[in-house]
């Protein structure tokens, strides 16, 4: 589905990021992974033996303004063109009333969650215009979407914006044959979800089929997006929550 195209990855370090560079790989895409870990995304780098010749890495903070330009100069100049991007970094940050939240932290999930996909989109596009198109992905999330969750103000306010950027995009790149979308999984098992069993039992029961979602199963929703398989997607806020905001009991 993504042969001979070439796919910029950010958080691709872990969870959902890494798990889309496997499917992505096996797909026949050419990737540019990148993150802060270096290491780790040497790690993910080392699990596709099979595309290690199409797998390049770029270490950085996406709220730092030179990354998005810097990461889209390195795609361009390892592959000569950028086909797509899957904006997937991103943080949860300090939860609580908000005011009890510090103005860092709001600061921080804004910059991570939202101001980063300016800062990629900003370069990305011009990028993507000039081989002829390209898709755009966001991970956003139902939080402050569907239905709002206590204690998360900062996170839902960064998602949701995502969301109404993305719309503008699609329709200011819809000339241009470039398609934004986003993408909203529900509960997944990733870093930032943790480990105590109680609390995953909790946000399964939360979601339609009673369970949390693998990192691939959100990934390959991603895939859909960013292939031809979803030539006639954009401006959508596609959930892939299992249900969960359906299920208010």
């Amino acid at each position: 589905m993504l042969h001979g195209k070439t796919i910029l990855i950010t958080g691709a370090s872990s969870g959902i990021g890494a798990a889309a560079a496997k499917i992505f790989a096996e797909e026949g895409a050419n990737l540019v992974l990148a993150a802060r870990r270096r290491e780790r995304l040497e790690e993910v780098r080392a699990s596709l033996p099979d595309a290690s010749g199409r797998v390049a890495i770029f270490a950085g903070d996406v709220c730092d303004p030179d990354f998005a330009e810097a990461s889209v100069n390195a795609t361009l100049e390892t592959f000569g063109r950028l086909d797509g991007a899957f904006n997937n970094a991103g943080m949860m940050g300090e939860m609580g009333p908000l005011p009890e939240l510090s103005l860092e932290n709001w600061n921080q999930v804004i910059a991570t969650n939202l101001t980063s996909a300016f800062l990629a989109a900003r370069h990305q596009i011009p990028a993507m215009k000039t081989t002829g198109g390209g898709s755009i992905v966001f991970t956003s999330t139902f939080v402050g979407h569907t239905i709002g969750f206590p204690g998360m103000s900062a996170y839902a306010a960064s998602k949701a914006g995502l969301i109404g950027l993305m719309q503008v995009l699609a329709v200011e790149c819809g000339p241009q044959k470039i398609r934004v979308n986003a993408l909203l999984p529900g509960g997944t098992k990733t870093e930032m979800a943790g480990d105590d069993p109680a609390f995953h039992e909790y946000i399964a029961g939360l979601h339609a089929l009673k369970r949390m979602a693998e990192p691939d199963e959100i990934a390959r929703a991603a895939l859909f997006l960013l292939s031809d398989a979803g030539s006639f997607v954009t401006g959508s806020a596609m959930l892939c929550d299992g249900g969960n905001s359906i299920t208010k009991a």
